[in-house]
């Protein structure tokens, strides 16, 4: 079979050395079952209120542990589960921290936040609307004592099965989700995607995310939806492989197909969907992480709105909902003598790898704005963003949506048995906390407002966003800072690559229309196949749209002349530079002479 090579050259604000050699981490990957095998309740639907009626799909935990030689690891759990109670992390963290010395900030465990998953005590408690029979209750119970011993055993035997590999990563796009509450309304569709390798490039773990409820499925049955089904086409495409799915800011997502009930079918395809790209991504080119993992965290307190009296607590309790029952058990604990709580302690936690990538960790159920926004504010290229993530404090408005209202807004706190809605102010606090957690170096240089939002990608990702027909690869040959501004390529028979670059576009080097074009010439000096060194051939030329080999030099198209330049000296600058024909029409940037092509006559 023949294989066809298509080879790009970008210019990009790059963020990361395509070629570095990565450096030796000591990554852990370990799976653990945590399906039960007696009928329990499952969690994120009030209406289905009997026990489990059988497993459709088996649910794990599974865990990285990732560090050096020179520092303690840093432990990544994701689980098949509707939440994570904040308690639950802050207990793992003091045992992990006893038994092995690794700090709270080097923890952080996401939820899939499946809809077919066994409840876990604290979580959406007062879900059902209704109280929970005794017998329902202890078999909550057993699993949630279970469930909490499976996530130390998942860390431990991580940590202990650290070996030599290598980081890389990569984004993706898949595109099954739509806004649940907008038709048209913004998602985040990006993939971001870590791989561990081993020392022989076998591929031993994978990790993705994407910002998509769990809800396809909705019977009795147990299964992890299509984060499992996800995790099971990706491990079976690539054999020996682990691989792990989190959640993105979601929350205001529903997968295309709605919610479907028992049609497994649906949830398996959308695995499928997310494991091709995978797939796609792997065979092209990702970025090493070859920088030293910093992890931070920091908790700040995010208000509640003013809470309603008892009376009308009162009042509210008289309804048969669960609203009513929500009331019931917030005048419940009042008539403890309890206090309400009247904010949440939210911890922001964040992963650098030195400037390569900055993982986001944020507790809830964190609507797309925050993704959108820190994907704006800071470099979206280089930002992976997780929400469900070291606790579960209901759902995580905007400012815009809870302004809007809703169940996002606030209406499905009824759920989680938190007394009200959070007050205004909450989204530029936790902007605020994740922007002091990570370094200045991934504020962008360019105003993204300018472009509505987007910012340009990294090479490495650039090429992965390319889908290309079976046979043909596409590879960088050269990228920013090699090159700048370019509109127009050639090639010499000796290989090398001629670059026009429109510099001085729009209005000249200086805004006073100075002409500030230029002519590179790029050599691949240790024949890997991509360009690593760069000359100035010719420059000061009024913004350049064409570049062609002839005979000994180059054509420059640079209306409203054509220019034939040689270097006659062999220092690679042109010194004999003619003018072949003038005239050319100057007034539209994008439509002078261009693309010359070899005539006869």
């Amino acid at each position: 079979m023949w294989k066809f090579s298509l080879s790009v050259c970008l210019a990009l604000f790059s963020t990361g050395e395509l070629n570095a050699e990565p450096i030796r981490w000591t990554v852990g990957v370990a799976t653990v079952d945590i399906t039960p095998d007696y009928p329990v309740r499952l969690n994120g639907f009030g209406f289905r209120r009997e026990e489990s009626e059988g497993v459709r799909q088996r649910i794990y935990a599974k865990a990285l542990a990732i560090g050096n030689s020179s520092e303690k690891p840093a432990v990544l759990i994701t689980v098949d589960t509707l939440g994570i109670p904040d308690a639950l992390v802050e207990r793992l963290a003091k045992k992990l921290e006893e038994k092995t010395g690794i700090s709270r900030d080097r923890l952080s465990i996401s939820a899939t936040h499946t809809h077919t998953a066994p409840m876990v005590n604290d979580v959406s408690p007062t879900l059902f609307g209704t109280p929970i029979p005794a017998p329902h209750q202890a078999h909550i119970d057993q699993y949630s004592k279970e469930f909490e011993e499976k996530l130390e055993q998942v860390t431990l035997e991580a940590i202990a099965d650290r070996k030599p590999a290598t980081l890389s990563w990569g984004l993706g796009r898949v595109g099954f989700a739509k806004n649940r509450r907008t038709a048209g309304g913004p998602v985040d569709h990006d993939l971001p995607l870590l791989v561990v390798k081993d020392t022989e490039g076998k591929v031993r773990a994978v990790y993705v995310s994407y910002a998509c409820h769990c809800v396809t499925l909705s019977d009795n049955r147990i299964s992890g939806d299509w984060a499992g089904y996800a995790q099971e086409m990706i491990e079976r495409q690539h054999p020996g492989c682990t691989a792990l799915v989190s959640i993105g800011c979601g929350a205001d997502a529903n997968p295309s197909s709605g919610v479907v009930g028992d049609r497994a079918d649906v949830a398996e395809m959308q695995g499928v969907e997310i494991a091709e790209e995978v797939a796609r991504l792997l065979a092209g080119p990702l970025t090493n992480l070859t920088e030293p993992l910093a992890t931070r965290q920091e908790r700040i307190t995010l208000d509640l709105a003013p809470l309603p009296t008892r009376e009308e607590w009162t009042q509210r309790a008289q309804q048969q909902n669960p609203v009513g029952f929500h009331a019931r058990t917030m005048l419940a604990k009042l008539e403890r003598g309890e206090k309400l709580i009247t904010d949440i302690s939210y911890s922001v936690q964040t992963w650098t790898f030195g400037n390569a990538l900055a993982m986001v960790f944020l507790p809830g159920e964190v609507v797309v704005d925050y993704s959108k926004r820190l994907k704006r504010e800071l470099d979206g290229t280089r930002l992976w963003v997780n929400s469900y993530s070291n606790g579960c404090p209901g759902y995580v408005p905007s400012e815009r949506i809870l302004k809007e209202g809703g169940y996002e807004g606030g209406g499905a706190m009824t759920y989680y048995a938190i007394p009200g809605p959070y007050a205004a102010g909450l989204e530029d606090k936790i902007v605020a906390s994740v922007k002091q957690q990570i370094p200045e170096t991934f504020i962008p240089k360019e105003d993204s407002s300018k472009t509505q939002g987007s910012v340009p990608r990294s090479p490495a990702q650039t090429v992965a966003s390319f889908h290309l027909k079976p046979g043909f690869v596409a590879e960088v040959m050269a990228a920013e800072p090699l090159i700048s501004s370019p509109v127009a390529i050639d090639f010499d028979p000796r290989g090398r690559m001629w670059v026009a670059e429109m510099y001085d576009y729009p209005s000249g080097v200086d805004n006073q229309f100075t002409p500030g074009g230029r002519i590179k010439l790029l050599t691949d000096t240790n024949g890997d196949g991509r360009y690593d060194d760069a000359k100035l051939f010719l420059e000061g030329i009024p913004f350049p749209t064409g570049v062609t080999v002839w005979r000994d030099g180059v054509l420059v198209c640079a209306a409203p002349d054509i220019l034939f330049a040689r270097d006659t000296d062999g220092d690679g600058r042109a010194d004999d530079v003619r003018r072949l024909f003038t005239g050319f029409a100057t007034q539209n940037y994008q439509a002078r002479v261009n693309s010359l092509n070899y005539g006869f006559d």
